[in-house]
C-alpha cells in the first residue's frame, strides 16, 4: 500500500504526532502579537515534549528487544514476531528523523525565526504550527513546493 507521506512525516501514525500539551491554560490566539514571548514559550515547551516523548518509546523498544527473544519455537510465530520488529524499527527511523527536524525548529526558536515561512518570510498561521510545530512554510508555500517537487518527479 502506498501512502503520500515521506520519511518521518508524521501523517496518520499516532506515534508520530506531537502530543497533546496537558496545560489547558494557554493556548496561541490570532488576537495576540505573533509569535509573543508567551507563544514562543509554548511551541519551545511543545517541541520538548513532543521530542522527549519520542526519545522515551525508543529507549522502551530497545528496552524491550534487549528483553525479549526472538527464540519462538515455531517457525510461522518467529516470522510474525520478525515482521512486527521491522515495522517498529522502521517507525523508530522515521522518528529519529522526526527528531532532527525538532531540533531544527528549537534551534529556530533560538535564532528567532520560528513561526515564519522560510520561502516567504509570513507568518505561518497558529492552526499550521499547532497541528505541524516543525512546519518551515507556510500552506500555500508548501503547496507550491509540493507541486514543483512533483512536476520534477515527474520529468
Amino acid at each position: 500500500m502506498a501512502t503520500a507521506l515521506s520519511a518521518g512525516e508524521p501523517g496518520d501514525d499516532p506515534l508520530l504526532r506531537p502530543p497533546v500539551l496537558t496545560d489547558t491554560d494557554y493556548r496561541p490566539s490570532p488576537d495576540e502579537p505573533f509569535m509573543n514571548d508567551r507563544q514562543v514559550a509554548y511551541f519551545r515547551a511543545k517541541l520538548n515534549a513532543w521530542k522527549d516523548s519520542i526519545l522515551k518509546e525508543s529507549r522502551d523498544t530497545l528496552n524491550q528487544l534487549q528483553n525479549d527473544s526472538l527464540r519462538e519455537p515455531d517457525v510461522t510465530d518467529r516470522a510474525s514476531s520478525e515482521t512486527d520488529w521491522s515495522i517498529e524499527l522502521r517507525t523508530r527511523d522515521r522518528q529519529r528523523k522526526l527528531i532532527s527536524k525538532i531540533d531544527a525548529a528549537i534551534r529556530r526558536i533560538a535564532e528567532g525565526e520560528y513561526g515564519y515561512c522560510e520561502v516567504t518570510g509570513e507568518p505561518i498561521s497558529l492552526a499550521r504550527l499547532e497541528a505541524r510545530p516543525i512546519a518551515t512554510m507556510t500552506v500555500e508555500a508548501q503547496e507550491r513546493h509540493e507541486k514543483q517537487e512533483k512536476v520534477s518527479r515527474d520529468e
